[in-house]
């Protein structure tokens, strides 16, 4: 796809949410993908002059950072919005807040506490046509901009050319970011696997919308089984925010669950290990394998940053000709 040609900008036929992965379609996360490992001058200054909102319900440490130097390296101006300021369904109904922030801004990001508020946004933008994007930076359904990143750093350290001949496993709660993961893993051709103890796994439906996209997508209930013989092994927190009253019955749940030492041995020796961070050293992962030589977390880290600078671009029309997603 980087070879597909120059860039191009012009109006999508629709509004280019990407609320999860499968907004995008297959095409449209190649173009991202593409887009995002571009030299970032060869996207010119495609948001020049352009205000781009990042509305923040959660904290976060990647995502505001990469977000707004990714805004930036595009020529826009990226605004910090903490939740409490608008307060979705407290001060403002979420739709309101929608098309209040797209009177002012090209690009409308969110991380959000619930999905659904991400949905009536772009619900609200839509029924007033207003062709304003919204980007999901994280919420409790999908983490759509980690999947990209992720997928840019197996791609750098393994080479796009070999990726449909790899495996990742997941390791852990069937959570957003696996959810996101699987969809992408899928689409790009990669098989996976995901492990996870009782009431953690995934749910039929997710695993029938990640498979739809004709990727392999097992369940190995066993960690060691899963990981056997893998490229990579990827693993998220067990208690995400807003879990925190779980945190007990979650670590009991979890024994036995743990990227460490003796789980990575079991795959394949070239093994990669990820973790979306933050990181708790000790629990989903130990400290020698999250700070150890085969660990490539910090690779994912700085990924975040193409990966939106890619879906900024590509939400505002930047491609490489047509490759609007089908309709949902």
């Amino acid at each position: 796809m980087t070879g597909a040609g120059p860039v191009t900008v012009t109006r999508p036929g629709r509004t280019r949410h990407v609320l999860e992965l499968d907004d995008l379609g297959p095409d449209g996360l190649a173009t991202v993908v593409a887009l995002a490992e571009l030299e970032p001058q060869r996207l010119g200054e495609t948001l020049t002059g352009q205000g781009v909102a990042l509305l923040f319900e959660k904290p976060s440490n990647r995502t505001r950072n990469s977000s707004e130097m990714a805004t930036v390296a595009l020529g826009g101006h990226p605004v910090y919005i903490q939740g409490p300021e608008v307060g979705i369904d407290v001060r403002e109904p979420a739709g309101d807040v929608a098309r209040t922030l797209a009177c002012y801004h090209s690009v409308l990001c969110a991380r959000v506490i619930d999905h659904t508020s991400l949905v009536r946004m772009a619900g609200a933008l839509d029924a007033g046509g207003v062709a304003v994007p919204v980007i999901n930076l994280l919420s409790d359904r999908a983490h759509p901009c980690q999947a990209v990143a992720d997928l840019l750093t197996l791609r750098r350290v393994f080479g796009a050319d070999t990726l449909m001949d790899r495996t990742v496993t997941y390791v852990g709660d069937a959570n957003n970011v696996w959810r996101s993961l699987a969809i992408a893993l899928s689409m790009s051709g990669i098989a996976s696997r995901v492990s996870s103890p009782d009431g953690y796994g995934p749910s039929r439906s997710d695993l029938e919308l990640a498979r739809s996209f004709g990727g392999r997508v097992e369940v190995v209930t066993d960690p060691l089984e899963a990981v056997a013989g893998v490229d990579a092994v990827y693993t998220d927190v067990w208690t995400s925010m807003g879990q925190e009253g779980e945190r007990a019955a979650r670590l009991a749940a979890f024994a036995g669950y743990t990227v460490d030492g003796r789980l990575l041995s079991r795959a394949a020796d070239h093994a990669v290990a990820l973790h979306c961070l933050p990181a708790h050293r000790g629990e989903e992962i130990s400290a020698e394998v999250v700070d150890g030589p085969r660990s490539v977390v910090w690779i994912q880290a700085e990924q975040r940053l193409h990966a939106m600078r890619g879906l900024l671009a590509w939400v505002v029309g930047a491609g490489f000709g047509t490759d609007e997603p089908a309709d949902p």
